[in-house]
């Protein structure tokens, strides 16, 4: 799988930093949204892409903000909350990926992580007829507000079984959505899954929504452990 960087306009005017592989096999491109503090450098989102990439999948490993940003960022933490700016750059990478003649004719699927997965929700949302699914990993999807209620695309929650206040988030954002989507529970991990074996259930659990969304709900919604 060949990578390549690319720069993504952004609708203030910012030019954003990405990694892009093309699918081999499945016409899908993921596009992944790090969390809190992190980059598209993420060792989890890597390991997450580096998967999909070897099922045939095309991915988007973007950063959400510019390096200014991201300097600001680290000294007072004020960006990684501003979901209304994470979520404009996801709504600019979907929107890129369908302007560009290499790209435009695959569907779109999102993966977030921590407030990422808020600002995927919320392009998700905004973008119905492009983003086919979405994926969340010890995500936010409660600071996604009023969009839960607006998403179309069937909408996969993984969080780890150690993680209960997020695992409360994530229940409670669930409620809200009016698609098929499944909160699935990762007995014994925690935020970051760092534990043996976690990520690889998330890569699993990933994989298999992504190929097929909202297929193995139980009914129209599901809570697996």
């Amino acid at each position: 799988m060949i990578l390549e960087e690319v720069a993504l306009p952004a609708a203030d005017g910012s030019a954003l930093r990405g990694d892009l592989a093309l699918p081999t096999s499945v016409p899908l491109m993921v596009v992944f949204a790090h969390g809190s503090g992190s980059s598209r450098h993420s060792p989890r989102n890597r390991a997450v892409a580096g998967a999909l990439q070897k099922a045939g999948m095309g991915t988007l490993l973007m950063d959400l903000l510019t390096e200014r940003e991201e300097r600001h960022d680290l000294l007072t933490a004020e960006h990684r909350f501003d979901i209304d700016l994470l979520a404009s750059r996801v709504v600019s990478a979907v929107d890129w990926l369908g302007d560009e003649p290499g790209t435009r004719r695959f569907a779109i699927g999102l993966f977030g992580a921590s407030t990422g997965a808020a600002a995927a929700l919320r392009a998700a949302a905004d973008r119905p007829v492009r983003v086919q699914s979405v994926v969340s990993r010890g995500g936010r999807p409660d600071l996604a507000g009023e969009a839960l209620g607006r998403v179309t695309a069937p909408v996969l929650l993984v969080v780890g079984g150690e993680d209960p206040e997020v695992l409360r988030l994530n229940r409670e954002a669930a409620a809200l959505l009016k698609v098929p989507h499944r909160v699935e529970v990762v007995p014994g991990a925690g935020h970051l899954f760092e534990e043996p074996g976690a990520l690889d259930q998330v890569v699993r659990a990933a994989r298999e929504w992504f190929l097929r969304p909202g297929d193995d709900t139980s009914g129209a919604y599901a809570e697996q452990p």
